[in-house]
């Protein structure tokens, strides 16, 4: 019953505010939503989820860097 309240009180704000503020009531609403949905339960993880967890960030295709046989020389030194 007081989340039922607090949606209709949030209603009678939100019907109060400019446009341009619901805009961003709504891009916010979003992101939480989509915040909640992505957020892992890390706690819970096993070990194999860590492990490809790990993986998948050390394989992931948007790192561009790419180094030259000099490059890596002057980094390696035997």
């Amino acid at each position: 019953m007081k989340a039922n309240l607090l949606r209709e009180k949030l209603h009678r704000q939100i019907d109060r505010l400019p446009d341009d503020l619901v805009e961003q009531l709504a891009d916010f609403a979003l992101f939480l939503l989509a915040k909640r949905k992505a957020a892992p339960d890390y706690e819970n993880w096993s070990e194999a989820d860590w492990k490809k967890l790990s993986l998948e960030q050390f394989f992931r295709e948007e790192d561009e860097v790419t180094y030259t046989i000099s490059e890596a020389r002057e980094v390696y030194r035997p």
